[in-house]
Parts: structure tokens; sequence; C-alpha cells
């Protein structure tokens, strides 16, 4: 073959149309599908989001958008890239995130943020209802935007599922926190958490007898500790001991009884609930007084202002201070702590929600079709639909099962 032909062959296979090209395969969009954006949590300490790669490759195989903000996942240790891999596009400008029709974020979007939202879209976040502001309320209504609380979400058999995996988490950490500051590398009292054979186990007061004193409950007595548990419910306390299938030390808050108890407590934890707006200081600063120092104090109700009354907010930065030789953790949203757990959990309510959604034909349907799902909707296209929002504020309400009967 002479060097004239043999070059000309040379070249045309040279030519990239001969080789076989690699693209992205397109996924099938139906009309029904999602177009969600997760914007970067920008809030003091909080490390969760409300999705994980998984959920997002989940979302995206049956044909919906995802838009994470870069660095969206560091805190909770994910990627830009595995979001990437999974199928959403990382973006770099918020008011690109907020752009998308569903926004789903773990704390409350700032009044900036709603700002960036296109009118009548759809926010999924925590409320926060004692820290907010009618400024806030306005801003949401002025954008005319469906909002669902966290706080407010149920499902199908009326459980509280964010509040529920919350607290799993709050109680299971509280434990582990109690073991690091009875540690003597935090100068604690210098013992072990729970007991060891010979030794008589530790001693742990516990407050309250709801999801997080459940989940306290199980850590303390897989490592042995000896428990008690307070509470003024009843029915409360025989749902406990009935889940926990063992026979413990429960009591209704008698003083006479709780002072001997936080006599001789290694470890408190503090779990009750808000009841009628109002959270009751079970444990006066004389209690405290009276404890053995070292002693560790974990007030997990300390963002509804906390059971103990020596309770005071820190960080997790600077998550401890000693008061009456007694070590107290008041850190509010423990979850934080462990981010990635955190945000799993999440990802789990969430992602299935969003599935049923699509299929029933998007948000609107998905409300008026499940009671359960429409309780968790707190602002309605203008309008606050949730009464004690409403009341609170001084803001006019509209029922929202009023307007799914005119609806039909």
């Amino acid at each position: 073959m002479s060097d004239q032909y043999r070059s000309g062959f040379e070249e045309l296979a040279k030519g990239s149309k001969l080789y076989p090209q690699e693209s992205l395969m397109k996924v099938k969009k139906s009309s029904d599908s999602l177009y969600i954006g997760i914007p970067k949590e920008n809030s003091f300490q909080e490390n969760r989001l409300a999705i994980t790669p998984d959920g997002v490759n989940l979302l995206v195989n049956n044909g919906h958008e995802i838009r994470i903000e870069a660095g969206a996942g560091k805190e909770s240790k994910f990627t830009d890239k595995e979001f990437s891999d999974a199928g959403a596009k990382i973006v770099y400008a918020t008011e690109e995130v907020f752009k998308a029709d569903i926004i789903l974020k773990v704390e409350p979007p700032t009044i900036e943020e709603i700002n960036f939202m296109n009118v009548g879209k759809i926010l999924i976040s925590a409320l926060q209802m004692g820290n907010q502001t009618p400024d806030y309320l306005k801003a949401i209504n002025n954008k005319k935007l469906t909002s669902f609380a966290f706080e407010f979400l149920e499902d199908k058999v009326g459980g509280m599922p964010v509040i529920r995996a919350m607290s799993e988490i709050a109680g299971s950490t509280a434990m582990l926190i109690a073991a690091e500051y009875l540690s003597s590398v935090n100068n604690g009292k210098g013992i072990i958490l729970g007991g060891i054979t010979g030794v008589p186990p530790t001693k742990v007061v516990i407050m309250g007898a709801g999801t997080v004193a459940e989940y306290a409950a199980r850590a303390a007595l897989g490592l042995g500790v000896d428990i008690q548990i307070f509470d003024n419910h009843i029915y409360k306390l025989r749902r406990l001991k009935h889940t926990l299938g063992q026979q413990v030390f429960t009591s209704t808050v008698n003083n006479l009884l709780l002072i001997e108890a936080l006599k001789q407590a290694d470890v408190v934890i503090g779990a009750m609930r808000v009841e009628n707006g109002k959270i009751k200081r079970i444990v006066t600063e004389d209690m405290v007084a009276h404890m053995q120092p070292g002693s560790v104090i974990i007030d997990v109700s300390i963002d509804q202002g906390g059971c103990i009354e020596t309770s005071e907010i820190t960080t997790h930065d600077n998550p401890v201070f000693t008061k009456y030789g007694i070590t107290h953790y008041c850190v509010p949203n423990i979850a934080s702590r462990v981010p990635r757990t955190a945000t799993t959990a999440l990802n789990n309510i969430f992602v299935p929600v969003l599935l049923q959604a699509a299929d029933e034909g998007g948000i609107d349907e998905m409300i008026f079709n499940n009671p359960w799902f429409m309780k968790g909707v707190y602002a309605y296209k203008g309008h606050l639909t949730n009464e004690h929002l409403a009341q609170k504020f001084s803001m006019p309400f509209k029922d929202l099962y009023l307007l799914m009967a005119a609806r039909y």
C-alpha cells in the first residue's frame, strides 16, 4: 500500500466519529416528577442534612431532579462527589438551589432564603415555633408557600416520625456522653458507666418516660446500670416498663423519693416533655446542690427550656459547665453530634414520602389524600393553617380541612 493511501486511512481512522462516544443516559421524567433543592445548612452547629446520596439515587432513578448546594453534606461526612455520582446536580449559588419547586432542609430558612424562593412553591423544614416571629410567617405567606414543619408531621399510625427518630438518637447518645464525663479523662468521678463483677453498678436517674427516656434506659440497661425513672404520668411509666421488658424502678415525681435518688445518682438525664406550652423544672437548685460532686447532669430538654433548675444552654464547642461540683451538659440538638446517623434517619423518613407524593400526583394531592400528612402543613398558599401558631402570633387562620371539603 502506498504512503498516500496509508496516510489517508490513518487520518480517517483518527476521526472521532468512528469511536463509540460516552454520554449520560436520559432519565425519563413524568409529568409528576419533582424538582427538589437541598440547601447547605448555615445555622449555628447544625450538622445534619435531610437526605443521603442513596436517597438522591433513589429519587433520581424514579425520574426526579435534585439540586444540592456545594458543601451541603460536609458536616455529615458526605462529599459533593458522592451526591453527584448519585445523580444530583451540584450548584454553587444559594439562590439557584432555592429556585427549586420543593426545598428540603433541616433548620428553618432565613427570611433572606425565603425571598429567594419562587411564589407558590413548597418548603419542608423544621419550624421551631419558640424561635419564630410574625415577620418569618409573613414572609412565608407573602410567597404563598405551602410549608411543612418536621415537628408536626405524622405517619399513618399517628406517630411523629422525625421527633421519634431524633429522640431515639438523643436518648442513646446521652448515655455515651455520660460515659465520657464520668471518666477521669474529662475530670469526672473516674468510674465506668455500668458495672463489673464485684463492683456496684452506676446509678442513673432519668426524668421523663418518653422516647428519649426509653432509648437512654435501653443503653443503660445494656451496660448493667441501675436506673430509676420518674414521670408524672402513670400510663407513660407503665408503657415504658412494658417496652423495656424489664422490672425497672419507676415512680411518679415524689419529692422525698426523688431527693434521695438524686443524692445517690452518678448521672441524671433530664428528658421531660413540654405540656401545655410549658416545661416544669422538676429538679430544683437545692436538689442539685446535694448531689455527689463529680456527678453528671445531661438536660436533653434544654432546647425546650430544660427540666433542671441549674441548666443553662451550652454549645458543642463548649458543652459543659460545673455548678455545685456537678458537671452539666446542656447542648440543644444532641443529634447534630452524630450528624451522619441523623441524616440517614431523616433520609429514611422523607425519601419514601416524596416518592409517594409523586405517585399520587404531587404534594397537593398528597396533602388532600392523606390526613396524616396534612397535619404537617402550617401554611398553605398565603394562609396559616395551624391554629396554635395563628393564635400565638395573632394572625388569621384558615382551616385546611375546610379547603379539602371545598376541593371535593
